[in-house]
């Protein structure tokens, strides 16, 4: 135990001394993975509100022929300013990002109308555009509701109940819940987690391996009179260390970026206090002797540093591959997922950012399958470590 010690303050003295690891361990992650994600949220919220609150002006062909939609629109925030030009200038103005949006009312609107006839509208918009897909939203939501309150009074003037258009009326109960809708947005918190703490064990893992084989270092440690195996332990926990010190570093920012974030306006809330936390950091640990292992392992068949950091990089990508299919294809959690990594720890965090129980079986699911993979992929490393070959 104690060469085991004397190993992991080595390994960890020389990580400290080493400004690339610092960075990685107390930058990339407690800093910039909060602030990246918490702009990300903030310019979605922004986007949403924007659309619903800001004061839209559109350009229209014959703005003036259909006064009292104009002033429907109005009513609701969005002006019509006139715009010169047919159907193939409003389609040129709005793919080359002249114009966001162009509604076009026929000539002859308003005798249609008159007549009870059909007075269709034409509303061109880019749909790559994704910075005003709410604008688009708004507008559309606004024209049928027009369309609505002239269907409904032209059945008032013919004596018919306008009910007879809607025989079953439907009714939506959201039953979700201010912290459940926050998932919406908060779903990738725990891609930033895993990728932070990932990153800042790839520095310790690399220099500890291929970093002391380039150096010719690792011939020299290995022939001191120790077990390989406490060799390997040493720089094993000093990789699990820095990965550790990350997790809770970037768990602390995450959480108190997201406070200053005002979900409230989208009718959410972070369910994200201290205790909230601590519980997703101590749902996160048990993915670090797997990535310490698969690190150490991936690194120690390098030869060089340059070629340990491309393999490394390729390998920082195994445990978010697991989250990208519950990007797709949204599972709910059962106990056959529970039983991959990344991926269970994925949704026991959404559990509770969601204010839900955490199922002990869940739990120790998760927490077995990832000590089980971490104790596979160290005694592949084990193995390893013990062949002469080792040192190329």
């Amino acid at each position: 135990m104690n060469t085991l010690l004397i190993v992991f303050a080595k390994e960890m003295l020389e990580s400290l001394r080493d400004r690339r690891t610092l960075l990685t361990t107390l930058l990339l992650g407690p800093v910039f993975m909060p602030v990246m994600f918490s702009f990300m949220t903030h310019t979605i919220i922004k986007q949403v509100m924007d659309g619903a609150d800001e004061k839209v002006t559109i350009a229209a062909i014959n703005a003036d022929v259909a006064p009292n939609l104009r002033d429907h629109l109005a009513t609701h925030g969005v002006t019509l300013r006139a715009f010169a030009g047919d159907e193939a200038a409003a389609r040129a103005a709005v793919a080359t990002g002249t114009e966001k949006l162009v509604l076009e009312i026929p000539q002859e609107h308003a005798q249609r109308i008159a007549a009870g006839e059909a007075a269709p509208l034409r509303l061109y918009y880019d749909s790559s555009n994704r910075d005003k897909r709410g604008q688009v939203d708004r507008v559309e939501s606004l024209l049928r509701e027009w369309n609505q309150r002239i269907a409904v009074q032209r059945l008032v003037l013919r004596g018919v109940d306008p009910r007879v258009l809607s025989p079953i009326p439907l009714q939506q109960i959201d039953v979700s819940t201010p912290a459940g809708r926050s998932v919406v947005l908060l779903g990738m918190l725990s891609f930033f987690l895993v990728i932070s703490m990932f990153a800042s064990g790839i520095s310790v893992a690399i220099d500890g391996t291929a970093g002391e084989r380039e150096r010719g270092s690792l011939e020299a440690l290995l022939t001191l009179p120790v077990r390989r195996e406490v060799l390997l332990g040493g720089k094993l926990m000093a990789t699990a260390a820095m990965m550790t010190i990350a997790l809770l570093l970037t768990t602390t920012g995450l959480t108190v970026a997201l406070s200053r974030i005002g979900l409230e306006q989208l009718g959410m809330s972070a369910n994200l206090g201290p205790a909230t936390a601590f519980l997703m950091a101590a749902i996160l640990l048990p993915l670090v002797p797997v990535g310490a292992g698969l690190l150490t392992l991936v690194a120690s068949f390098a030869r060089s540093i340059r070629e340990a950091q491309a393999w490394v990089g390729i390998a920082q990508l195994l445990p978010t591959m697991p989250l990208a299919f519950v990007s797709m294809l949204n599972p709910t959690a059962s106990p056959l997922l529970m039983c991959v990594p990344s991926l269970s720890q994925h949704l026991l965090i959404m559990k509770l950012l969601r204010a839900e129980a955490l199922a002990p079986l869940d739990v120790a699911l998760s927490v077995g399958s990832s000590l089980l993979m971490a104790a596979l992929l160290i005694s592949v490393a084990m193995r390893l470590y013990r062949r002469e070959s080792l040192l190329g």
